[in-house]
């Protein structure tokens, strides 16, 4: 089989997700049989400090005898998910602005801390308890 046939039996059909530093990649690809699976691919771009970049791949294989159970546990999971939390992304790290307010905070907290000798505490008397 010429390579271009072997290209053209990848690419089926794909649709791809952009949702910051990674992204999603759905093919439908062809076994030997010429019979359809569905591969999803997570790519995760992380940064160097010397400002290179490299990319880690996961990759999920996914054969239509497992469509409406992984369909049914899918729906399932993501209604649990905004049922229960709603679909405000709610971790700091999405946060746009969320190291600037840490920042902000911090500094807050740090200036509203007193030294121990200016701190007012309960005397307890473990007798007592």
């Amino acid at each position: 089989m010429r390579e271009n046939d072997m290209l053209e039996k990848d690419e089926i059909f794909s649709k791809v997700l952009r949702a910051g530093r990674r992204t999603y990649f759905f093919d439908v690809r062809a076994t030997k049989a010429d019979d359809y699976y569905i591969t999803i691919t997570e790519s995760k771009k992380f940064t160097e400090e010397d400002g290179s970049f490299h990319f880690k791949k996961h990759k999920i294989y996914l054969y239509k005898e497992d469509f409406a159970a992984f369909t049914e546990i899918l729906e399932e999971m993501t209604a649990y998910v905004l049922n229960n939390k709603g679909e405000e992304v709610i971790s700091e790290r999405h946060q746009k602005d969320f190291k600037r307010e840490f920042q902000q905070e911090t500094a807050l907290e740090d200036a509203s801390v007193k030294p121990a000798s200016e701190k007012s505490f309960t005397d307890i008397d473990f007798d007592d308890i």
